[in-house]
């Protein structure tokens, strides 16, 4: 009974005493939240212990938490979340981020018109010419107006120049960011009745100080200094990129730090990056020509094509043709293939027939960034500064090797 006893006594005392630390660490931790520093808990070793115990969990409470090794298999990476982490390390500001969204957004309607295009009665021919002459179908006219509507609406775009348009046109609406945009609404239309691939093109200038918004209130200022800027080389884009409409809608665009693409989830209503930093092979047996100008080129253009299907130059086999006719997919096809596209100048049209400022430079400044080259066969596309707002050149684009073995000829002859 006496052990008995003393067991039940040592275990009230146990108690006691856990009951006191307890209360002392009750106490201590009261102090640290109200910011007493007064004794005796200052020096007890158990208000120390506790003081610790509160500082180590706030520290973790306070810590960022960890990203997680594995990401979701819901995860998505869209457009919007690579412009807003690019703008989060300084290559773009957000301005450029709202003009490209705006962008972003007229492909979203014009895949769509596409799309719908015979249901919607849009193909044929509108009735109308464009300024260098040719027939506009119904949908080079409605996606035209899709695309001016969207930049104007952004506010950040201060003028903007057209393929289907005499001259560029500055923005009223705009309140900042001013930038400038280059585009083709849509290149390649008249593939659009036969349900063949299609696309859009544009590019962006940083805004000028030659093009201030107190010039909107005179329209002859207005078209000395603003027009004028727009003719810019391609070596100053600050973005460009296209939108290709097939069998899905991708869009591939530039910001000087590699090239991406991005397919059109239409699950969602976003596009998803599909093409992280895109290269372009260095070398490719394809090329994309239209030669039934052949009879018309210059000698050096003849020579270079005859040499691609020279079996003997080639271990037994010369190259593969494949054309579309649309700029857009046969470049995309080229992007990722490898290989070479050109339009050269030719007896009928001197300079081509593909527009400096809306195609040519944006195309070349896209291949440059995955690795390839953009050459008019006697320069850089890029280096070529506009005379005018719808001057044409001779396109070669595609591999570097391929565009330098071109050059081999072009600039021989």
């Amino acid at each position: 009974m006496a052990a008995i006893a003393q067991r039940t006594v040592n275990q009230a005392g146990f108690a006691t005493k856990a009951s006191r630390k307890e209360v002392v660490e009750v106490r201590a931790v009261s102090q640290l939240r109200q910011g007493s520093t007064a004794a005796p808990f200052t020096s007890s070793p158990v208000a120390v212990a506790a003081r610790r115990s509160v500082v180590a969990k706030a520290a973790a409470v306070a810590a960022p938490a960890k990203p997680a090794t594995k990401s979701s298999q819901y995860e998505l990476f869209t457009l919007t979340t690579w412009l807003l982490k690019e703008e989060m390390k300084g290559t773009i500001d957000g301005e450029l981020a709202t003009v490209i969204s705006s962008v972003a957004l007229a492909c979203k309607q014009i895949s769509s018109l596409v799309n719908r295009a015979g249901i919607s009665n849009l193909t044929g021919v509108a009735g109308n010419q464009n300024v260098q002459g040719e027939d506009q179908k119904k949908l080079d006219v409605v996606s035209n107006e899709v695309f001016k509507n969207c930049l104007a609406s952004c506010g950040r775009t201060g003028v903007i120049a057209s393929e289907e348009e005499d001259q560029p046109v500055a923005v009223e609406e705009t309140y900042s960011g001013n930038y400038i945009v280059v585009f083709d609404p849509l290149d390649g239309s008249s593939n659009i009745d036969a349900g063949i691939s299609v696309g859009s093109i544009f590019g962006i200038y940083e805004p000028s100080e030659e093009c201030p918004l107190d010039a909107m209130d005179d329209p002859q200022k207005m078209m000395e200094q603003c027009v004028m800027n727009v003719c810019q080389p391609g070596s100053r884009l600050k973005c460009a990129g296209y939108c290709l409409y097939s069998s899905s809608t991708v869009l591939v665009i530039t910001i000087g730090n590699g090239v991406f693409g991005f397919t059109m989830d239409p699950l969602i209503g976003e596009f998803v990056l599909t093409h992280p930093n895109v290269r372009i092979p260095e070398a490719g047996k394809i090329y994309s020509f239209n030669e039934g100008n052949y009879a018309l080129w210059d000698e050096g253009v003849r020579a270079y094509m005859d040499s691609l299907k020279d079996p003997s130059k080639w271990g037994g086999k010369p190259y593969s043709a494949r054309y579309i006719g649309s700029l857009v997919g046969d470049f995309h096809r080229t992007l990722l293939y490898g290989g070479i596209y050109g339009y050269p100048g030719d007896k009928k049209n001197k300079n081509g027939k593909l527009r400096l400022l809306y195609e040519c430079a944006p195309m070349s400044f896209i291949a440059e960034q995955a690795g390839g080259l953009g050459s008019t066969g006697l320069e850089r596309v890029l280096d070529v500064n506009p005379e005018k707002v719808h001057q044409r050149v001779p396109l070669f684009i595609g591999s570097k090797k391929e565009v330098e073995y071109l050059e081999s000829f072009t600039k021989q002859h």
